[in-house]
């Protein structure tokens, strides 16, 4: 399921200080991944699969939660936290109407 990392693996990922960031959501969950552009760090530019909209092995989010289409998304990368109106399945209503 998971591969080893090695030193050479180690070697050639280059290692990003996370001084100053939000800490991973406890309620984060690699089963419960979306697919949007972060509005912050923007690390899928230049993707072929997101620029496709196509399901990309490196660029996806956690989905902490979500109300109807409205999603509550944190980026791995960068740890940035946002709501992305997804506008599939149940969308949400912003007033009541009267009975």
């Amino acid at each position: 399921m998971f591969r080893k990392r090695t030193a050479a693996t180690a070697a050639t990922r280059p290692v990003t200080p996370r001084i100053g960031l939000l800490p991973i959501d406890p309620q984060a969950d690699l089963g419960r991944r979306a697919w949007g552009a972060c509005p912050s760090c923007d690390d899928s530019r230049g993707c072929a699969a997101c620029a496709e909209d196509r399901n990309c092995a490196d660029h996806w989010r956690y989905l902490l939660s979500n109300t109807g289409s409205l999603l509550h998304l944190q980026c791995p990368a960068c740890t940035h936290v946002w709501d992305h109106e997804s506008g599939f399945g149940a969308t949400r209503h912003t007033h009541h109407r009267p009975a």
